[in-house]
């Protein structure tokens, strides 16, 4: 019990923008996790402790945290966890530049989000595989990926949808640019 009370302050500090404080939270839910033998809270303390340190600008140790996150979702059979691990280790990856290593784990995302049927999941996956595309000058490809999130995006009723609509429009109007 005490530990979903640290870990939900450390989420109310992170959607505060105080990550620091929320790490300070995150951390304390996971050694607790730890302590009583909660495999599924560990995993999602670790991936709230990599989802901070990306947003401080810190990927290298969002990685750390978001492969120790993967480990135990695939080993308790958290397809879901899994599935966020690897889109989180998609944009850390993407971040650095490794635009390569980011399209495996965005792939591995869409693949998992389909499989069990995770919307947000599938959505969140292609918009990263749109940015792979446009990292790689394939704009068409870009804007297919785009498209298809966006319709998922507006059948869930998600904020990113209006998001990927400016992306898209972006987008459309630098490929009309190229074609002169």
């Amino acid at each position: 019990m005490e530990g979903n009370h640290l870990g939900n302050l450390g989420l109310a500090y992170a959607a505060l923008s105080e990550f620091r404080k929320a790490i300070e939270f995150y951390e304390q839910d996971l050694d607790i996790a730890r302590e009583i033998g909660d495999k599924r809270m560990e995993g999602n303390q670790l991936g709230n402790l990599g989802s901070a340190y990306y947003t401080l600008g810190e990927p290298r140790k969002a990685i750390e945290y978001y492969e120790q996150h993967l480990v135990i979702a695939r080993e308790i059979g958290d397809r879901r966890g899994e599935g966020n691990a690897l889109g989180n280790l998609g944009s850390a990856y993407c971040t650095l530049g490794e635009i390569k290593k980011a399209q495996n784990y965005y792939q591995q995302r869409l693949e998992i989000a389909r499989e069990i049927g995770d919307r947000r999941g599938e959505g969140n996956a292609l918009w990263g595989l749109a940015i792979f595309h446009e990292k790689m000058d394939d704009l068409e490809k870009a804007i297919e990926n785009a498209e298809e999130a966006l319709k998922i995006f507006e059948r869930i009723e998600s904020p990113s949808a209006s998001t990927m609509s400016d992306l898209i429009s972006k987008w459309e109007l630098r490929e009309r640019h190229n074609g002169f």
